[in-house]
């Protein structure tokens, strides 16, 4: 997994948050697509690829955080 450890913490994390609050009014994506997917509404390709879309950024932070943790590397920031 070297091409996680290329990617820089701190861009990660403001991507991680961009992505994940956007847009802020009058809900995030992330948390409406995780309703409809929990309601079990969320059918249409475009609502997948939405919630995909919005949820990758928090887990590649959540995959470098992680990474991190296990190799004991902090000082990838």
């Amino acid at each position: 997994m070297t091409w996680l450890d290329k990617i820089p913490l701190l861009p990660l994390v403001a991507v991680a948050v961009f992505l994940g609050f956007a847009p802020f009014v009058p809900e995030p994506h992330l948390w409406e697509k995780s309703k409809m997917l929990f309601d079990g509404t969320l059918t249409r390709p475009l609502d997948i690829f939405d919630l995909c879309w919005h949820a990758a950024g928090p887990v590649l932070l959540g995959l470098k955080l992680i990474r991190i943790m296990t190799k004991g590397d902090a000082g990838t920031f």
